[in-house]
């Protein structure tokens, strides 16, 4: 099994990739992604190794490292500070909770085929000022919490991964709602100060 992302195909305005979609990763990261996919499909194809790949959307839930963006924001409006939100805020990204994301690497462990790609989604796609304003809400803070900062360079506009074959073909299905996910995420955050205060200093 090889992890990837959805990173490697580049930015979509519209629609969704499929995984017969070229690569055009904008970004050292993401190329670098997109150059080990390949590693890992030419050893499919030339040495007959058994190796499935996946390309997930962005990731979110309990125990992820607080420099992402929601533990990020939690964990800075927890103790008063203000977030960072990136050039004018509506870079689009669809959200996966974690546990959705195992579920998929599940079934593409039993029911994979050898040398085949699944994207696996969450089905949520915000712009990063929509997820702003939910995390603002889910902490009880403001507007006036928010500090916008210089844009990223190569920050892509919008990932949208199409999930139509790994559902029809594995019988995959987001079941976490992004409402539901996020509040327990939240909530863990809130819970777990000795696991990500460390982390932060």
């Amino acid at each position: 099994m090889h992890v990837s992302t959805d990173e490697v195909y580049g930015s979509i305005p519209t629609g969704s990739w499929s995984e017969e979609m070229l690569l055009e990763p904008n970004s050292p990261y993401s190329a670098s992604k997109a150059s080990s996919d390949l590693i890992a499909r030419a050893y499919h194809r030339t040495h007959g190794l058994d190796v499935s790949i996946t390309r997930c959307s962005n990731n979110y839930g309990p125990y992820q490292y607080p420099e992402k963006v929601i533990p990020l924001f939690v964990t800075n409006l927890m103790d008063g500070y203000k977030v960072p939100l990136y050039g004018d805020g509506l870079n689009v990204r669809d959200w996966l909770h974690v546990d959705d994301h195992c579920h998929g690497i599940q079934l593409v462990l039993d029911k994979g085929g050898a040398g085949e790609i699944y994207n696996i989604g969450g089905g949520t796609e915000l712009s990063n000022r929509e997820l702003t304003e939910a995390l603002l809400a889910a902490c009880g803070a403001g507007w006036d919490s928010v500090e916008m900062v210089t844009d990223r360079l190569g920050h892509d506009r919008r990932y949208s991964v199409a999930i139509d074959k790994i559902s029809s073909q594995l019988g995959y299905e987001p079941r976490v709602p992004f409402e539901t996910g996020l509040a327990e995420t939240v909530r863990w955050y809130h819970q777990h100060r000795d696991w990500w205060e460390p982390l932060k200093r």
